[in-house]
């Protein structure tokens, strides 16, 4: 059987057959296998607008990732600039346009565009190629800078349909610390970022803000004002998401003590590309040890009780208690082996403790197959003791060389495996006290005779 494997990670196939009445066990009508999927490569496509200080952090993050082949283009000769150099005469390489965005635009798993505004470098057909290619499962990130404002913005194409946050016009500049908004401190993207958890946030400040009004999605990071600094969003089968800055790279450089740049970078990258860890609606299970660890990640402010199917079948819900901010976990004991299914919010997980597929429940029918040649090799022989259909076996003594078994009896081969070295015989009673014995009988006789 071939299984294409739906994600990254941790993947629980069970394997399930229906029961009958008459089976002695349930317990061996499934079988349950984890594999575990690895993404080979993960292609990313990165098209940078213009040269910036920022454009190398990016570079540099993507680049330290062996698992990532890169394709980066940065735009330094847009259409507006000729000064009469003859092409053939330019070390740059031409932007290959149909190749990346049509003929071999699904082989990328992720898009990055860093500051790229319209300069007529693309056309427009491309960018409603890139808006299908979300919806049928890829995935987009864009860091806007200032041409993201201007009559030339990325948002002023196709990808509109895709994008939830549109361009107000207006950039701001001013020092101001990223916070987290009320969905990021409960997504997983940047719930756990250090230094986010507090008021105002341990990290250094950004300088630039390019304002948008958010349509949809959920806003994790906000600047000034409450504006949108980092939205996600679903769109179709595809992800998208919006950095409304460009200055990301001033963590990445240390400035007034830094940020976890990419630590924020890519949990963004590995969201897009659906990696089960990053979901905002999880649920997960493990056993160890006889004990069951549920946990249950939502963006809810609460979440209900999960109900556990144990192995043997019985049913039980437990009540989930909230360590964090959409973080609600909960743990029992059992002393059960085998198979549990937690159910909750619609999410199902599952998890064994001990063995998955306990061997005790792979034949569980009577059978001498296992012990019949061993018995064999041996000269012994194998006995049904089910009563009182069968009669116990008769158990004989036997020769060495003579048969141990037969229809109705056993047995326990007299191997006479000894060496006899010393025999000494102590007599029970003297000459002398046997003859006063003697003695004592016949004058006792004597006496009651002559009475």
């Amino acid at each position: 059987m071939s299984v294409t494997l739906p994600h990254g990670g941790t993947n629980v196939i069970e394997l399930q057959a229906a029961g009958d009445a008459s089976e002695l066990t349930l317990q061996n009508n499934r079988a349950v296998t984890t594999p575990t999927g690895i993404r080979d490569r993960l292609r990313v496509l990165l098209v940078s607008g213009e040269p910036h200080a920022g454009e190398r952090t990016w570079r540099n993050l993507l680049k330290a990732d062996p698992a990532v082949d890169l394709v980066h283009f940065t735009i330094l000769r847009p259409p507006e600039k000729q000064d009469g150099t003859p092409i053939n005469e330019l070390s740059l390489i031409a932007f290959p346009t149909r190749e990346l965005f049509s003929l071999k635009l699904d082989e990328f798993d992720l898009i990055i565009f860093d500051r790229y505004r319209r300069r007529g470098v693309l056309p427009i057909v491309y960018f409603d190629n890139i808006a299908q290619y979300v919806a049928e499962g890829g995935a987009v990130l864009t860091a806007a800078g200032p041409p993201f404002a201007g009559p030339f913005s990325l948002y002023r194409t196709p990808l509109a349909s895709i994008l939830p946050a549109q361009p107000s016009g207006t950039v701001t500049e001013e020092g101001f610390k990223p916070e987290l908004s009320e969905s990021g401190r409960r997504h997983p993207v940047t719930a756990e970022l250090t230094g986010g958890q507090s008021t105002p946030p341990s990290w250094g400040r950004w300088f630039r803000l390019i304002d948008t009004l958010q349509d949809r999605g959920e806003m994790l990071m906000s600047g000034p004002e409450g504006k949108p600094l980092l939205v996600l969003d679903r769109v179709g089968d595809g992800r998208v998401a919006q950095f409304m800055s460009d200055q990301g790279w001033l963590w990445a450089r240390g400035f007034e003590g830094g940020g976890p740049q990419a630590e924020l970078l890519r949990r963004t990258a590995h969201w897009l590309m659906k990696e089960p860890d990053l979901e905002e609606e999880r649920l997960s299970a493990s056993g160890k040890a006889g004990r069951l660890l549920i946990e249950r990640r939502t963006m809810g402010a609460a979440t209900p009780p999960a109900g556990i199917t144990y192995p043997s079948g019985a049913r039980e819900e437990v009540p989930l208690k909230e360590d964090q901010p959409g973080l609600f976990s909960a743990a029992l004991e059992t002393d059960e082996i085998g198979l549990y299914r937690i159910e909750q919010g619609g999410l199902t997980a599952l998890t064994a403790i001990g063995p998955a597929n306990p061997k005790e429940y792979a034949q569980v029918v009577t059978s001498d197959e296992k012990l019949r040649p061993l018995s064999e090799a041996s000269g012994g022989g194998v006995f049904n003791l089910i009563l009182p259909e069968n009669e116990p076996p008769q158990v004989r003594r036997v020769r060495a060389g003579r048969d141990t078994q037969g229809s109705d009896w056993m047995g326990f081969r007299r191997n006479e495996s000894y060496i006899l070295r010393a025999v000494t015989d102590v007599p029970l009673l003297s000459g002398l006290l046997a003859a006063i014995a003697m003695l004592g009988l016949l004058l006792f006789a004597w006496w009651r005779e002559s009475r």
